[in-house]
């Protein structure tokens, strides 16, 4: 590759994450392919940069399919209107959740349908008289977006801060990984706890990924724990909320994450993928007996998003569940996500630093440790996770990686969520690439730690 051409804080108009780095300037991309001012490729092995672009960049007929709609009508508020578009969507969405599912409300992405699912959980204890129920539980090792509302389900005091005054103070319990509870037998016993101290019955909800993305990349609990959470909420009469803002469309090899577990939830938030990275859209779906607390009582949810269900969004949306079904890409996603993550983890196998491959369908997780023994986190200050992606843009590679947390959960880790219709070769492509790159960041590694140690 050529220099990137790289925009800084200091030549843009825009607020960017880190003023301290330069940013790509991309002007084109293509399938798995975007290309950059300066006429340098990337291969895009994560989606778009946030799991998004499930079906590849610049599919002409979803981009057709939203300009008919917007000739047609382009805006309506769902709070006074429905249309056409709205409700092929939903009546879609409804028939992929499954036979319990019965409504869905739609949002603008994921954070919001997160926030939304929060808010039918509240209102459904509300209208069955219960309005002690409040508070949610989560795994401390979470995210579930960036608004205030979203940011009180993690368990990460380094994300919430300084806005930790504005959230409510929700329960958390720890994840059942390798290295803690990996027969999740403990989260269990924590979430009896916390339910002991809290109160049963003031807990609205358990709120979690079915697999985990950007916090924990690949990671589900075992069934145990799911078995074990099922029991709980019949006794306690909380609810069970599925953030599949990353996970539902297909990313996992079933059309919802949920498909794959023993448990049954009561309300699915999903986005990303429903628009496909063509529109910002999200919805919430809930079971009929959810909507029938409300549909009993009030018969009112308030407070809509100005984009909710807007017909240009809605009919993008199911242009992409068509465009998934007929060139059956969930299909392709289950049958080829096992043979992907364990091609990655041949790749890596003779890599010390890497601890684990993980993951469901096309979205896999690389968990890092300390190279001399296996096991421990990375030290911090190496930055392990910061110089995978950069050797990685370097290398002319888009992958996601995330950076240790001070609650010891986790420590260094990266994720790979390539779209669905990625090609035999490319698949092979970003295998080959991420595992280059590994090599020569443990390289790094070894070498800042050996020096260390003999000046110490």
């Amino acid at each position: 590759m050529t220099q990137p051409a790289l925009i800084t804080a200091e030549q843009t108009n825009v607020f960017p994450r880190e003023l301290d780095r330069g940013y790509p300037l991309i002007v084109k991309a293509q399938g798995v392919r975007l290309w950059d001012s300066g006429g340098n490729e990337y291969l895009d092995a994560i989606s778009g940069g946030a799991m998004v672009t499930n079906i590849g960049h610049g599919v002409e007929e979803i981009i057709e399919v939203a300009g008919e709609q917007a000739r047609e009508v382009s805006y309506l508020y769902s709070q006074q209107f429905t249309s056409p578009a709205q409700e092929r969507l939903a009546t879609a969405l409804v028939e992929l959740a499954g036979p319990s599912f019965s409504r869905v409300h739609f949002v603008a992405g994921g954070a919001e349908a997160n926030e939304t699912a929060l808010r039918l959980a509240r209102s459904y204890h509300v209208e069955r008289g219960e309005t002690d129920r409040w508070r949610v539980i989560s795994p401390a090792q979470a995210y579930h977006g960036p608004t205030v509302a979203t940011l009180a389900l993690t368990g990460r005091p380094n994300l919430q801060r300084p806005y930790d005054r504005y959230s409510a103070q929700h329960l958390h319990i720890p994840p059942s990984t390798w290295r803690f509870d990996p027969s999740g037998e403990a989260a269990l016993a924590a979430l009896d706890e916390v339910l002991e101290q809290a109160g049963p019955e003031t807990i609205s909800a358990f709120f979690c990924e079915p697999v985990s993305a950007a916090a924990l990349p690949g990671y589900s609990p075992p069934d145990a724990f799911w078995r074990g959470l099922d029991e709980r909420r019949r006794e306690h009469g909380f609810l069970v909320c599925l953030d599949e803002v990353v996970t539902g469309l297909g990313r996992t090899g079933t059309w919802f994450a949920a498909y794959q577990l023993p448990i049954e939830p009561d309300i699915i938030a999903t986005a990303k993928g429903l628009g496909a990275g063509f529109v910002p859209i999200g919805a919430m779906l809930c079971t009929e007996e959810v909507y029938d607390a409300v549909a009993a009582g009030s018969r009112a949810f308030e407070l809509g998003h100005t984009w909710g269900g807007a017909p240009v969004q809605c009919a993008v949306g199911a242009a992409v569940i068509d465009y998934l079904r007929r060139h059956e890409l969930v299909e392709r996603v289950a049958e080829r996500g096992p043979r992907l993550r364990e091609e990655l983890s041949q790749a890596l196998d003779d890599c010390e630093m890497v601890r684990e491959v993980r993951g469901r369908g096309f979205l896999l997780g690389i968990d890092f440790v300390d190279p001399r023994d296996g096991e421990s986190f990375l030290p911090v200050e190496l930055g392990v996770a910061r110089r995978i992606d950069m050797e990685a843009l370097d290398r002319g590679l888009l992958v996601y990686s995330t950076q240790p947390t001070p609650d010891g959960y986790t420590g260094d880790q990266t994720l790979m969520a390539p779209a669905f219709t990625s090609t035999e070769a490319e698949l092979a492509e970003m295998v080959e690439r991420i595992a280059d790159v590994v090599r020569t960041v443990e390289r790094q590694v070894k070498e800042q730690i050996a020096a260390r140690a003999a000046t110490a």
